[in-house]
C-alpha cells in the first residue's frame, strides 16, 4: 500500500479552489482571505534567504501556519462531492481551452491582417509594373513610327538623288555650255549640303534603330516583371484565403468551447443544488441518530468521570491534515462547522477504536462514505460516542461490543473525499466537538 500523495492533494486543492472561484460558487471572506494570505506568505517565506537566526525562527513558524492553513482548505475540499469537483474541474479545463481558442484566433488574425497588408501592396507592385509596361510598349509604338518615318525619309532623299543626278557631272556639264566658275562653286556648296543632309538622316536613322531595340528590351523586361508579381499576388492570394480559413476554424472552435464552458458551469451549478440538498438530509439523519446515541448511552449503564484529555486513543498515526473548526465552505460558499479532525493515512490503513463502547449505527452516506458510530457511555455526566468516516470498509457490526486499540475496519476514500484519510468526530451529547481535546 503507498501513502496518499500529499503534494497531489494540494494541487488539487488549488485547482478546485480557483474553479470555485471562476464559478462564483464561493463566498467572499474569511476562508478567501485565509487562502489568500496563505499564498503571500509562502511567497515571502520562500523568498527571504541569509536571515539571523531569529528571523529563520519566526519565518518557520510562519511556514508552518500557513501548512497548517493549506491543511484547512484539503479538508474541506473533501467534503465536496466527486460530482462537483469533476464539474469543476471541467469548467477549468473549458476555461483553459477557452484562453487557448481565443489566443489562437488571435495569432490567427494577426497573420491574417499582414497578409492582406501585403496583398495590398502586391497588387499596388502589380498594377506599377503594369503600368510601366504600358508605357513601356507605347514608347516602342512611338519608336516605332518615328523609325518608319526616318526610314521613308532616307529613301525619298536617295530617289532624289538619282533623279537629279550626280552631282559632280551636273557642274561639268553647265560649265562646259555656258556656265561660269562661280556658277560651279555655287553647285559644289548645294551638291555638299544635300550630301551633308543625307548622312544625317542615315545617323538619325541609326540612332532611332538603337533607341527602339532598348524599348523593344524595356517592354520585355516589364513583362517578365509584370509576370512575377502575378504570380507571387496568386502564391499570396492563396495563403490569405488559407489564414481566412483558420481564421473561420477558429471563431468556431471559441464559440463552441464558450458553449463548453457555459454548459460545465450549469451543471456545476445543478450539482451544488442537489449536494446542498444532499447535506439537508444527512444533517436530518444525524438528528436522528442523537436519540439513538442517549438510549445507548443510558443502556450501557457506564459512567465514567475522567479528565477529557488523554481519555481517548488516538484512532490513526497518521499526522493532521484539517482540524476541526467553523469556516466558509471553499465549494459551497456557507459558514459551516468541519466537525471532525481529518487523519492522513495509508489506503486500506487499519483504524483502532479510540475507546471501548458499543457500535450503535454503520451505514453508508454520499457525503462521508462508510461510516462507524461507537458509543462509550457516559463520561462525566454526558454522552460520548465516536464517529469513522470515508473508511474502505469495516469489520464490526451494530451491536458489538469493542475494545480500546481494537481494530474496527481500515482506511479508504469513499463518499466525498479527495484522497484516503480518516475523518474523526467526536460528539458530546450528540453535538460534534473538537476531537483533539479528547486526545491524548
Amino acid at each position: 500500500m503507498r501513502p496518499f500523495p500529499h503534494a497531489r492533494r494540494q494541487r488539487l486543492a488549488s485547482a478546485l479552489t480557483a474553479g470555485a472561484l471562476a464559478l462564483g460558487l464561493v463566498a467572499s471572506g474569511a476562508l478567501g482571505d485565509e487562502v489568500a494570505t496563505a499564498t503571500g506568505e509562502v511567497a515571502s517565506a520562500a523568498s527571504v534567504g541569509g536571515v539571523a537566526a531569529a528571523d529563520s525562527d519566526k519565518l518557520k513558524k510562519k511556514k508552518s501556519g500557513v501548512k497548517k492553513k493549506i491543511r484547512t482548505v484539503q479538508g474541506d475540499l473533501d467534503d465536496a462531492s466527486a460530482g462537483l469537483r469533476a464539474a469543476i474541474a471541467k469548467v477549468q479545463s473549458a476555461r483553459s481551452a477557452l484562453a487557448d481558442a481565443r489566443s489562437e484566433l488571435a495569432v490567427v488574425r494577426t497573420k491574417l491582417d499582414a497578409a492582406r497588408e501585403r496583398d495590398a501592396l502586391m497588387q499596388d507592385r502589380l498594377e506599377a509594373a503594369e503600368e510601366r509596361l504600358a508605357a513601356a510598349r507605347e514608347a516602342l509604338a512611338d519608336g516605332q513610327d518615328s523609325l518608319a518615318d526616318q526610314e521613308q525619309a532616307v529613301k525619298d532623299s536617295i530617289v532624289d538623288g538619282y533623279q537629279d543626278g550626280p552631282a559632280e557631272l551636273a557642274a561639268i556639264s553647265e560649265l562646259l555650255t555656258d556656265g561660269t566658275t562661280d556658277d560651279l562653286t555655287q553647285q559644289q556648296i548645294a551638291s555638299d549640303a544635300i550630301v551633308d543632309h543625307q548622312a544625317r538622316l542615315y545617323d538619325q536613322l541609326d540612332a532611332s534603330t538603337v533607341l527602339l531595340a532598348v524599348q523593344e528590351g524595356q517592354v520585355s523586361e516589364a513583362k517578365e516583371a509584370v509576370e512575377v508579381q502575378r504570380e507571387a499576388a496568386a502564391d499570396h492570394l492563396s495563403t490569405v484565403r488559407s489564414l481566412e480559413a483558420q481564421a473561420e476554424d477558429a471563431r468556431d472552435t471559441v464559440a463552441a468551447t464558450l458553449a463548453t464552458r457555459v454548459a460545465a458551469k450549469q451543471k456545476a451549478v445543478r450539482i451544488k443544488a442537489r449536494d446542498v440538498r444532499t447535506l439537508k438530509k444527512l444533517k436530518a439523519k444525524e438528528s436522528s441518530l442523537q436519540a439513538r446515541i442517549e438510549r445507548a448511552a443510558q443502556r450501557s449503564g457506564r459512567s465514567v468521570t475522567a479528565k477529557a484529555s488523554g481519555y481517548l486513543t488516538r484512532p490513526v498515526p497518521g499526522v493532521v491534515t484539517s482540524p476541526y473548526g467553523w469556516r466558509i465552505h471553499p465549494i459551497y460558499g456557507y459558514w459551516g462547522l468541519h466537525d471532525g479532525t481529518d487523519f492522513s493515512v495509508y489506503c486500506g490503513e487499519p483504524m483502532v477504536a479510540a475507546g471501548s463502547g458499543t457500535v450503535i449505527a454503520k451505514y453508508w452516506s454520499d457525503v462521508y462514505g462508510h461510516r462507524l458510530y461507537i458509543s462509550l457511555g457516559t463520561v462525566n455526566g454526558k454522552s460520548l460516542t465516536i464517529v469513522y468516516n470515508h473508511a474502505e470498509g469495516y469489520r464490526v457490526n451494530v451491536g458489538d461490543y469493542v475494545e480500546r486499540g481494537q481494530v474496527v475496519g481500515r482506511a479508504g476514500t469513499t463518499g466525498w473525499s479527495t484522497g484516503c484519510h480518516l475523518h474523526f468526530t467526536v460528539l458530546v451529547n450528540g453535538t460534534a466537538v473538537d476531537p483533539m481535546n479528547w486526545i491524548g
